[in-house]
């Protein structure tokens, strides 16, 4: 399989392993999605019984929403837009202020055909994970078209969750701390 071809069966795979992830540590997952519209939610609630680890979704495409629901300040998306390693950040921490969850997947991106730039071209997409109050990011730059970035970004999202809630350092339930 090319780097481009996630097939709808890989990713419902990686939701069902981060929700028995999830539910066997009784964490709750939370999600911010820009360009990826929605795709995580529907997938992780897809799965029967993700009700017990998984509250909510936050699709904010707009700069207005990314302000008004996720609390992106103004001066983040001026200096450095919506597709930047601050908007994401200030995206999982703002989606996880609204509940006591554990956890938070952002996804902001340039999924194009059209909205690149020498700086952004099409395919970048920036990525944040939040355990508790420490929030790790990454850039990638996906190719393929608008379909083939999108499916990598929802795919980087859930294994890059599974990947840090695999590391020794182990979020604890509701505690919005990190165990050393």
């Amino acid at each position: 399989m090319s780097v481009t071809a996630v097939d709808d069966s890989a990713l419902h795979s990686l939701a069902e392993q981060l929700g028995q992830v999830l539910g066997k540590r009784g964490l709750r997952l939370v999600v911010a999605e820009s360009c990826t519209g929605g795709w995580l939610a529907k997938l992780l609630t897809d799965i029967p019984g993700s009700s017990a680890w998984f509250d909510y979704a936050v699709v904010s495409y707009s700069n207005a929403a990314k302000q008004t629901l996720l609390g992106v300040p103004a001066t983040v998306l001026a200096e450095q837009g919506a597709v930047s390693q601050a908007t994401v950040a200030a995206m999982a921490q703002g989606v996880m202020r609204h509940d006591a969850v554990d956890c938070a997947i952002a996804v902001s991106g340039i999924a194009g055909p059209s909205g690149g730039s020498a700086d952004k071209p099409v395919g970048t997409v920036w990525l944040a994970w939040a355990l508790g109050t420490v929030i790790t990011t990454q850039q990638y730059r996906f190719p393929g078209d608008r379909d083939a970035v999108r499916r990598q970004a929802v795919s980087h999202a859930l294994s890059g969750l599974l990947q840090r809630l695999s590391q020794p350092a182990t979020l604890t339930h509701h505690s919005h701390t990190i165990n050393q």
